[in-house]
């Protein structure tokens, strides 16, 4: 995570950033970014994070995964992804759909303003 928001710093800099704790801190060391930081995703923060998804406060979601061994906060990620379901929001988790979705939000076929990243915090 902490390499594409390298990459697409521009971008994200255009944009409300919200992350859990760890990986929040990651990038946003990294990268100058401003982030509104959530506690740890273990400790809550994918919960807080899935609270403003529900409440229509999140427009984009990025969170990549690690497809070949099971973690932790797989159940976590489980709720975020329905939840973007639920509530019509796009999701990347995988850097590739997040570049496709990063050059349409720069290119301005997407207007959102919060583009989260709960990490794998």
């Amino acid at each position: 995570m902490v390499q594409f928001c390298i990459a697409y710093c521009g971008v994200l800099s255009r944009h409300e950033l919200c992350a859990t704790g760890t990986t929040g801190k990651l990038v946003s060391e990294a990268t100058g970014l401003r982030i509104q930081r959530y506690m740890s995703g273990v400790q809550g923060g994918a919960q807080q994070i899935a609270a403003r998804i529900s409440c229509n406060e999140i427009d984009l979601l990025l969170i990549f995964r690690d497809p070949i061994s099971a973690k932790p906060q797989e159940p976590n990620d489980a709720t975020l992804l329905r939840l973007c379901d639920v509530h019509n929001i796009p999701v990347a988790t995988n850097i590739a759909t997040a570049e496709a979705l990063i050059h349409a939000l720069d290119r301005g076929d997407l207007d959102w303003r919060n583009i989260v990243n709960p990490g794998l915090s």
